[in-house]
């Protein structure tokens, strides 16, 4: 039976370091800030920037929320973007996705500070990363990467499957995972069989977002399962990629979906506030 990761203790201790920096910059006269740009209705968006602004007071940083409409113009959210680049109080700047109809996603991420891009999805921090030297490195690969150092799983020659390929997963964890010495194999949806690459994983990192995507028959005995996947139930109850029942007992390792991967990602993007606050103090 699989030992559950817990995301949510890991997190707790993060914050709680972050916290305590926090305070220090508080006592220099320093109030660390991050800015969150909403546009759109979205009710999931709306939830996350709500967690986003309670993980800042929980971590002594001050979470500011700019709403805009969903009819917010590509112009509109680049004077929005450029007001809080200028403003010296902002430390962190994070555009919640998704972004209205008609924004160019490329543009919008090159507008924002490198400096203030506390989410790594500008392209120079990108390139940074690839070159082992980030400004902050993107909240879900470190919050992964640390749930790993904490239960001391060997990365070194290990064999690591990432099912995801975009720019706010997939690449940068395989990134991190070279610079550790694994052995890299990016699956997506093009993929024509997964189940030939996964049953040769030691550590799988799942990030798709479909129910029972992953079953007990994909992987072999051992394997270090990191569930990112975001599905619901029929119940309405939140799962992951993963199917718990035919995959926990197989695995050595698991993240629970809820409580692995995504308290982490929360906690990292607190850490790289703070970094970002000291940084632009220096």
């Amino acid at each position: 039976m699989a030992i559950l990761m817990d995301g949510k203790a890991l997190a707790k201790e993060v914050k709680s370091e972050v916290l305590a920096h926090a305070q220090q910059l508080r006592a220099k006269g320093i109030v660390p800030k991050l800015a969150v740009i909403l546009a759109g209705d979205d009710p999931a968006s709306a939830v996350y920037v709500r967690n986003k602004i309670k993980d800042c007071e929980e971590c002594g940083i001050e979470g500011v929320m700019v709403k805009l409409p969903a009819d917010t113009s590509q112009d509109e959210l680049m004077v929005q973007i450029a007001r809080l680049n200028a403003d010296e109080s902002v430390h962190g700047i994070l555009l919640q996705h998704p972004y209205p109809k008609g924004i160019d996603e490329f543009t919008v991420r090159c507008a924002i500070d490198p400096v203030k891009d506390v989410d790594s999805l500008h392209p120079e921090n990108a390139g940074l990363i690839t070159h082992d030297r980030p400004n902050f490195l993107p909240g879900t690969p470190a919050g992964i990467m640390a749930l790993l150092d904490h239960y001391k799983i060997e990365l070194k020659g290990k064999h690591c499957v990432i099912i995801n390929r975009t720019h706010i997963v997939g690449k940068p964890m395989a990134q991190l995972m070279l610079q550790r010495d694994a052995t890299i194999t990016v699956c997506h949806s093009r993929t024509p069989d997964l189940t030939i690459f996964t049953r040769t994983a030691d550590i799988l990192i799942t990030a798709v977002g479909k129910l029972g995507l992953i079953t007990g028959e994909m992987v072999k005995p051992g394997v270090v399962v990191i569930d990112v996947g975001i599905c619901k139930k029929p119940d309405g109850k939140l799962a992951g990629d993963a199917d718990i029942a035919s995959v926990e007992p197989l695995a050595s390792y698991i993240t629970p979906v809820p409580g692995g991967v995504g308290p982490m990602t929360r906690a990292i993007l607190m850490k790289n506030t703070i970094t970002a606050a000291v940084e632009e103090t220096v």
